[in-house]
């Protein structure tokens, strides 16, 4: 992943606290109900909120030096 990938998504800085706050407390692939509700706490849209946590998967997987692909090991 890239920063600018992130950069992109413009996240002020609680926004960015309450999703690192869920990545590393909750859930690191949160299912619809919990991506819903992480969402709405941000003030994104599902989607942005998506697609911040896949990013965010795929920094965790390099810096854990783990395969690329999901599914491959047990996060």
């Amino acid at each position: 992943m890239t920063s600018t990938a992130m950069e992109r998504l413009k996240l002020s800085e609680y926004q960015m606290k309450v999703l690192e706050e869920n990545f590393n407390k909750v859930s690191k692939h949160p299912d619809e109900t919990t991506l819903m509700l992480i969402a709405a706490e941000c003030g994104l849209s599902e989607k942005e909120t998506q697609i911040w946590f896949k990013l965010r998967n795929a920094q965790w997987r390099q810096a854990e030096g783990l395969p690329a692909e999901l599914g491959s090991v047990l996060d």
